[in-house]
């Protein structure tokens, strides 16, 4: 990925930046710092209640694999997917988030590795040489040199598994992996429809479908356990002892204000403008979005983007309706950088609402994700844009921000908004 450097190089000291004029006392930036991390315990705390809920439902559904208690387990993984996302403004600016991030959300992945897939996916690939390994069909699994004992598919063979060869496509575990196993391929194209795996594919004993029922459902309880354990792992991140809230209550306070942006102006820019919107629009390709076996990405975006927003306002509400606020990044900038806060809080609010027509309209079954970046589709693609454009105007607003704060950030970048020449057609 490309690399945009943005920020004042002057050497103006943070602290000093408040003198003079009528402007608002800003808060100091280590109270912006603890409800920062406040409300990264909070999310990251539902994202922990919201895993076990799905655990639970995953495993009465395994019990009892019907129609009824698989649909049961699909709506507890979408439910899932809320609070989890609204964490990923964390990313980028904290380094020890980022260090579990790919246990848990990392895509787009190749299910040959883990299960059937249908003819037309292949048996090789050129960059992948586990692209058709099918973890759960085979006992015995050959990577690379090593022949792996697969019998019983435990945490360290899904571990293993892993990124297996270095290729990042390789995903084992996470709530993609699990969505796989919930839904199967979706093999619509951009037409209607999401994956559709039969309840059958669990069956034990006679009425299995697809074979290997038995191993089907080791993977999917033990993928799930360790999506838990994962997710606890990044709570207690946040913990009143935990490694990235000490570390950025450690930093200086320019530092810490940076870190803060550098997660909000990457995932706004080159992760979710660029990687997950922009390059699967350019090649009108559903293998680009982001939760494609279950048609859930408008969800997704929408709820990325309601977390930066209630990150740069010090809000969160949690599951159980306690709200958790304090002062805010918004609160620092307006009291520092007063005309360039209230933009970058309308920008926040205009991809908010770009956001929520997107969302609207694949609530509405009207259509979904896949088919509004569909080749053709002039009214869906439109949708998208928007929703891109806003949130590379929300990007510059961060970037004047932080230029008036006088600190200095890097933002991710990415081809499909940078270089759009570069992306394979």
């Amino acid at each position: 990925m490309t690399k945009t450097w943005i920020g004042a190089l002057a050497g103006v000291a943070l602290g000093a930046l408040a003198a003079g004029g009528a402007q608002a006392q800003a808060p100091a930036a280590k109270d912006v710092v603890k409800t920062y991390s406040d409300v990264a315990a909070a999310m990251y705390g539902d994202a922990v209640i919201a895993a076990s809920e799905l655990k639970t439902k995953i495993d009465a559904f395994l019990k009892d694999p019907t129609d009824a208690t698989l649909a049961d387990a699909r709506k507890a993984w979408i439910a899932a997917r809320v609070p989890y996302q609204q964490t990923e403004g964390y990313r980028f600016g904290n380094p020890s988030v980022d260090d579990l991030e790919g246990r848990v959300n990392a895509w787009p992945l190749d299910e040959g590795l883990i299960d059937y897939v249908a003819p037309a996916y292949g048996e090789t690939s050129d960059e992948n040489p586990y692209y058709a390994l099918n973890a759960i069909a085979n006992p015995k699994l050959k990577l690379g040199r090593k022949t792996v004992d697969a019998t019983k598919i435990t945490a360290k063979l899904l571990n293993s598994l892993q990124e297996a060869g270095e290729v990042e496509a390789n995903v084992a575990i996470g709530y993609h992996a699990i969505e796989f196993l919930l839904w199967g391929q979706d093999l619509n194209g951009t037409g209607p429809g999401a994956g559709d795996r039969k309840a059958t594919d669990y069956v034990q004993g006679e009425g299995c479908t697809n074979k290997n029922c038995d191993r089907r459902a080791q993977y999917l309880s033990v993928v799930t356990d360790l999506l838990v354990a994962d997710l606890k792992d990044m709570a207690a991140l946040w913990g009143p002892k935990g490694k990235a809230r000490v570390a950025l209550a450690k930093k200086k306070p320019g530092a810490a204000i940076a870190a803060m942006f550098t997660g909000l102006g990457s995932l706004s820019y080159g992760e979710l403008a660029g990687e997950r919107m922009k390059l699967g629009l350019i090649l009108h390709d559903p293998e680009e979005e982001h939760d494609c076996f279950s048609d859930n990405t408008h969800n997704s975006h929408y709820y990325d983007i309601k977390g930066m927003t209630g990150i740069w306002a010090g809000t969160y509400v949690r599951l159980d309706g306690t709200k958790v606020e304090g002062p805010s990044l918004k609160a620092y900038a307006e009291a520092k950088a007063p005309a360039e806060a209230k933009t970058l809080d309308d920008d926040f609010a205009a991809t908010l609402a770009k956001a929520q027509v997107l969302k609207d309209r694949a609530d509405s079954g009207k259509e979904a994700y896949d088919q509004m970046i569909g080749e053709g589709n002039a009214e869906g693609n439109k949708v998208v844009q928007d929703v891109i454009d806003g949130l590379v105007q929300q990007t510059r607003g961060v970037e004047a921000v932080v230029a008036k704060l006088g600190v200095k950030i890097t933002v991710e970048g990415s081809d499909s908004l940078d270089a759009p020449e570069k992306v394979s057609q």
